[in-house]
Formats: structure tokens, C-alpha cells, sequence
């Protein structure tokens, strides 16, 4: 097999990965979810906590990735998360009880982190080990077409299908999307070599750049997780907009698909860090747009620019880490997708309590703006402290 076309291969699995537990195990959630507080019984703090508990499963998966070093290991339980992606998706059309519904979430959250940092660490590994650019645009697309695919899917099958048939539907093609995600990934090579016989080795940031990456992280995931979550159940319920959520899901999904490959340009031409400055500028405006909406056509822009932004601040962030730690990226990809996974928990839970009080989640998404600002600023900050290290480094190689 030419080089390229095992680069096409390697990189196909992962984007049916993400696809399989983002789309179909984690995301067709929430397209479905209005027609599951319709038809069975759901409610609006229910639906809030069962979205904090996918995410409580999806951090004890970065914890787990985190504390593992061993490539073998890793392969064996990405294999796994994929099967469990598939399982936790039919058992949502099995039952109406909450605790296995909870289950099933907890579990679907294991299989996206698997997807996520197991996948994307063996994938990153592969083209460092290759000498193929480390960059993970394309991979990445899995997740806007999963999100978009989930919503188009959703919108087709309504008319025909209940919500039960519909996750028994997505259980379907999560069959189709296992076998490229499982076949096409290479078992992993655990030399510390390149193909060229290169040697990988480490480049890890200072102490407190990481501190401040992660928290600043952490803010992005309080941006991401709401919109995420509500934006179907929000735009549903904003004047003249009834029934056109799963569209602006839709265009979340649109935008999404195409980004991470235009971050990546970006990124060569600004600098990682100028580009994740950029992108989370654009994804406050994004979140907020939406619930601004005087119209379809403002809700669809919104929805764009906070797909587009998202997806690339997840791509540019995971990126970096992988080339501080070409040889165990999964591990560093884990630890600092902790803090994003509990700003997962967090979001959809403080969404609820004020969705509860208020009778709507229009106040989530203003909480989550100010989040990223917040994050904005601890960009701006990390641009100083990455000079301060650099001005370290030439004074200590002299």
C-alpha cells in the first residue's frame, strides 16, 4: 500500500470514528431530544442531567486516557469504545426508565472519549511517526459530519419514525460506521522512531503555561457543552422559529465539518495561538446569536460561526498537545480534556437550574459568552507567558 493512501485510510477511520461516537452515540441526542420530552415523558432538568451525566462519562475517559501510557493499550480500548458506542445506542430505544437511560449516557460518554483522545492520540502518533504534517483538520471533520449527518437524519426520519425507532435507526448505521472504524486503523508501532528513524522526542511547555492552557480550556468547553446541548430546545422556542432547531443543529454540523482544515491554514499563517484567540472572539459571537435571532436567517449565521469555531478551537487545542508529546499524546490529550469534560458536567447542569427558574435556557448561553470571554483573556495571557519561556530557553542555551 503506498504511503498515501495509508495516510487516506488511517485518517478515514478516524473521521467514521468520530462520527460512530460523536454523531450517532453522543449527538443524535440532541436532535431527538424534543421529540423524547413529547413522546416519552422527558423532562427539561431531566434533559439536563442526563446530558452532565454523558459528559461525567466522557471525563472518566480523558482520566482514564490520561494515566495510560502504553500504545497497545490504548488500541485495545478505542476498539472497545467503539462497540460501546454502538451499545449505548440501541439501549436508548430499549427502555423509558431514567437510571438505564443514565447508563446509557455514562457509557456513550466513555465510547466519545475512546473516539476522541484514544482515536485521535494513535491517529496524531501515526502521521508524527509517518513524517506526514501533524496537523488533524481532516480527522476532525468526523465530528461536524456526525452533527450534521445526526440532524439531517433526525429531520428525515420524523415523519416516519417515533423517537424509540429513530435510535434503533442510528443503531443501524452505527453498525456500518464500526467496521472502517476498526479495520482501516493500523495497530499501533511503540518504537520511539519515526519511519525515517528519526527519533520522537518531547517538547513540553512550562508549568504554569499548561495551567493557564488548561483553564482556559476549561472555558471552552463551558462555550462549547450548552449551545451544544440546548441549542435545538432554545431556537424551538424563540418567536416564529417552532420546529426549526434541528435546522440551526444542522448548520452546526455544516459548519463544523469544513473547519478544523481551515484552522489548520490559519494556524500555519498566525501561529497556534493567534488562531485560538480568533476562533474563541468568533464562537462568543456565535453562542449568543441564536438567542439574539430576529429571524431564521440570524439563527443559521450563529449556528455556523459556533460549529466553525468550536470544532477548530478542539482541533487547534488537541494539535498542540500532540506535538508537545509526539510519543504519548493520548496521555497529555486526557489530562487536559479533564478540565474540559468537567466544564462538560458543569454547563448543562447550571443550564438546568436556570432553565428551571427562568422556564427557559436563554440565560445558559449568556453564562457560557461570559465563560469564553473569560477564556479569551487566558489566551492573551498564555501569548506572554509563552514569550517569558521563550526568552528562558535562548537565555538557558547560552
Amino acid at each position: 500500500m503506498s504511503e498515501q493512501r495509508a495516510r487516506i485510510k488511517v485518517l478515514s477511520a478516524g473521521i467514521f470514528s468520530l462520527i460512530l461516537v460523536l454523531g450517532v452515540a453522543r449527538f443524535a441526542y440532541t436532535p431527538l431530544l424534543p421529540l423524547m420530552q413529547q413522546q416519552a415523558g422527558l423532562g427539561i432538568a431531566q434533559a439536563g442531567w442526563l446530558a452532565s451525566i454523558n459528559y461525567a462519562g466522557y471525563m472518566t475517559g480523558a482520566l482514564i486516557a490520561s494515566l495510560i501510557s502504553d500504545l497497545v493499550l490504548k488500541d485495545r480500548l478505542y476498539r472497545i469504545g467503539m462497540l460501546l458506542a454502538v451499545a449505548s445506542t440501541v439501549v436508548m430505544g430499549l427502555t423509558t426508565d431514567m437510571t438505564i437511560w443514565a447508563i446509557s449516557r455514562y457509557v456513550a460518554g466513555l465510547s466519545s472519549a475512546a473516539g476522541m483522545l484514544l482515536g485521535t492520540g494513535l491517529i496524531l502518533n501515526w502521521l508524527i511517526r509517518h513524517n506526514h504534517k501533524s496537523e488533524l483538520g481532516i480527522h476532525f471533520a468526523g465530528i461536524g459530519l456526525g452533527i450534521a449527518g445526526c440532524a439531517a437524519a433526525v429531520v428525515l426520519f420524523t415523519p416516519w419514525l417515533d423517537w424509540r425507532q429513530q435510535w434503533f435507526a442510528f443503531t443501524a448505521l452505527g453498525c456500518l460506521l464500526l467496521v472502517p472504524a476498526l479495520r482501516w486503523l493500523p495497530a499501533p508501532d511503540r518504537s520511539g522512531l519515526t519511519a525515517s528513524g528519526q527519533t520522537m522526542e518531547e517538547d513540553p511547555p512550562s508549568a504554569l503555561y499548561l495551567r493557564i492552557f488548561m483553564a482556559s480550556y476549561f472555558c471552552a468547553g463551558i462555550g462549547y457543552v450548552v449551545s451544544a446541548t440546548f441549542i435545538v430546545a432554545i431556537v424551538n422556542k424563540l418567536p416564529g422559529l417552532a420546529g426549526q432547531g434541528n435546522l440551526v443543529f444542522m448548520a452546526i454540523g455544516i459548519g463544523a465539518a469544513p473547519a478544523c482544515i481551515v484552522w489548520d491554514l490559519i494556524a500555519r499563517r498566525t501561529g497556534d495561538l493567534n488562531a485560538l484567540i480568533l476562533a474563541a472572539l468568533f464562537q462568543i459571537v456565535g453562542i449568543v446569536l441564536p438567542v439574539m435571532a430576529t429571524g431564521l436567517l440570524t439563527a443559521l449565521f450563529g449556528a455556523l460561526l459556533f460549529g466553525a469555531t468550536f470544532i477548530g478551537m478542539v482541533s487547534l487545542v488537541l494539535t498542540m498537545v500532540g506535538r508537545y508529546y509526539p510519543t504519548r499524546p493520548a496521555k497529555m490529550m486526557g489530562k487536559i480534556s479533564l478540565f474540559y469534560g468537567i466544564a462538560q458536567i458543569a454547563g448543562p447542569a447550571v443550564t438546568a437550574w436556570l432553565a428551571t427558574v427562568l422556564g427557559n435556557y436563554n440565560a445558559g448561553l449568556y453564562f457560557a459568552a461570559g465563560v469564553m470571554v473569560v477564556g479569551t483573556l487566558l489566551l492573551l495571557l498564555l501569548k506572554a507567558v509563552e514569550k517569558r519561556d521563550a526568552r528562558a530557553k535562548a537565555l538557558a542555551r547560552l
